[in-house]
């Protein structure tokens, strides 16, 4: 991992050493940096605990891991390349060209591809339509439709997972929906990463939390699909518990000729734009800016971009974003021509795609969706004791009610590390008390489930 921080901003570039067929050394959940690796061995201040070190992946993982398929994903960014254009204010009647002829595919393909599922496994399509009224980058009442694949989880809750690509396409002009806008890379790519996991997660044994797989559209106008959706979810009452979108996923090259073929950009907020001033002063009080719930699942975006997890952060559910490492700006926003003077090719070509790549990016998606599905809800209203001067730290929490919990863990950092390096097991119970000053570390808690898999931390706030 290498580490870049941005205002508001943590970029995490992951690497896919053994994310290859049949293997994974993806640590779910738990990713630790050398640096804090070598700080272990004389860390201060000393403390309970045992070192925190990567939970193996399950024999179900690396099955999951070991059947993404790159000719899969090359026909699929084949398919929806071959839609001419896929601008959200394209025709949408036509069946073979146009946003429409694409919706009605995904459509189509998704419910193929859930037709495999298991019995026992839950798993249904829906076309979530709207009209969108003229706006920024929408000049007439437009229908937006995502696309969206939902596997039921088994457990007796709300809690919900999600990863999206977006399957509109755009030119130089983002008005222009007339011409030939290709969009393999942006974001026919992330579009196959969703499908693949559609078809490899539906035929697997239903997960603990549900999982929600979809193609949203009118991002390049103005992220309206995902605002939609993210709506709906708040609105229904969902625990999203954490959300990724793939926005350009596609290729290993950039424009300068660099090759990065093993490493995944992973964008995640600080400090949440839902909290209002108070919890946001709480927060930086106790130096918890970096400890957001999207932190937790990644360690906004971009200088002059936005992506579709943006809605889900404004409605307050942890969200991430995945990008290529190294994008090359000549495959992106570009009518599809040829310099004259040059002779360099522009436009979202299926040719400058990377199928190698986007598998592992898929791959990684994958090991991250299913691990949080399996393991159990991140602990709510996390709390610590502030109210007397003391070198000892009591936390609170509510106790899960789900049946899925077997304990909770108090994980710990000296102040100076990037990631959770000490773990102590206190038990099924809801409150602790451990023998470190809260004034020397960072707290969180996790829980365990029975299946062995942990959740998320949460940062403690002010009791």
């Amino acid at each position: 991992m290498r580490f870049s921080a941005k205002t508001k901003t943590v970029l995490v570039f992951l690497t896919f050493a053994g994310l290859t067929h049949g293997t994974t050394s993806l640590p779910p959940l738990v990713p630790r940096s050398a640096e804090a690796q070598c700080l272990l061995s004389d860390a201060w201040p000393p403390g309970p605990g045992n070192e925190l070190v990567p939970q193996s992946p399950s024999t179900q993982l690396k099955s999951i891991v070991s059947q993404i398929d790159p000719k899969r994903i090359e026909a699929t960014i084949t398919k929806l390349v071959s839609f001419g254009t896929r601008h959200t204010l394209s025709n949408q009647t036509d069946p073979k060209r146009g946003i429409g002829a694409a919706r009605d595919w995904l459509a189509s393909e998704m419910r193929s591809l859930i037709a495999g599922a298991p019995r026992g496994t839950t798993a249904t399509v829906q076309v979530q339509s709207y009209i969108q009224q003229p706006a920024s980058r929408i000049p007439t009442a437009t229908n937006i439709s995502n696309v969206i694949t939902t596997i039921q989880g088994t457990e007796k809750s709300n809690r919900v997972y999600i990863i999206t690509g977006h399957y509109d396409s755009r030119v130089t002009d983002v008005m222009n929906f007339t011409d030939d806008a290709p969009g393999a890379d942006d974001d026919g790519s992330g579009v196959a990463v969703v499908l693949e996991l559609i078809r490899i997660l539906s035929r697997m044994p239903p997960p603990k939390a549900t999982i929600m797989l979809g193609a949203v559209a009118g991002e390049e106008q103005g992220l309206f699909g995902s605002t939609h959706f993210a709506q709906v979810m708040k609105q229904q009452g969902a625990d999203v518990q954490g959300m990724f979108t793939n926005d350009i996923v596609g290729s290993s090259k950039s424009d300068n000729g660099v090759i990065d073929a093993n490493s995944i950009r992973l964008f995640a907020q600080g400090i949440p734009s839902s909290e209002n001033t108070t919890q946001v002063a709480s927060r930086v009080s106790i130096g918890g800016e970096n400890d957001s719930p999207a932190r937790e699942l990644a360690r906004l975006d971009r200088y002059l971009r936005g992506g579709d997890h943006r809605p889900f952060l404004e409605q307050g559910f942890p969200a991430a974003r995945f990008t290529e490492p190294n994008e090359n700006f000549a495959h992106q926003h570009q009518d599809v021509r040829v310099d004259s003077t040059t002779g360099q090719q522009f436009g979202d070509l299926i040719e400058f795609c990377d199928f190698d790549f986007i598998s592992r990016v898929a791959r990684v998606n994958a090991a991250a969706i299913w691990s949080l599905a399996q393991a159990p809800g991140t602990p709510k209203n996390v709390t610590i004791d502030t109210s007397v001067l003391t070198n000892n730290s009591t936390l609170f929490w509510q106790a899960d009610t789900s049946g899925e919990v077997a304990g909770y863990e108090v994980v710990w950092r000296a102040t100076e590390e990037p990631f959770w390096s000490h773990v102590i097991p206190v038990g099924l119970v809801n409150t602790v008390t451990v023998s470190l000053s809260k004034d020397n570390v960072v707290f969180g808690v996790r829980a365990v489930g029975k299946n062995g898999y942990t959740s998320p931390a949460t940062f403690p706030f002010p009791r």
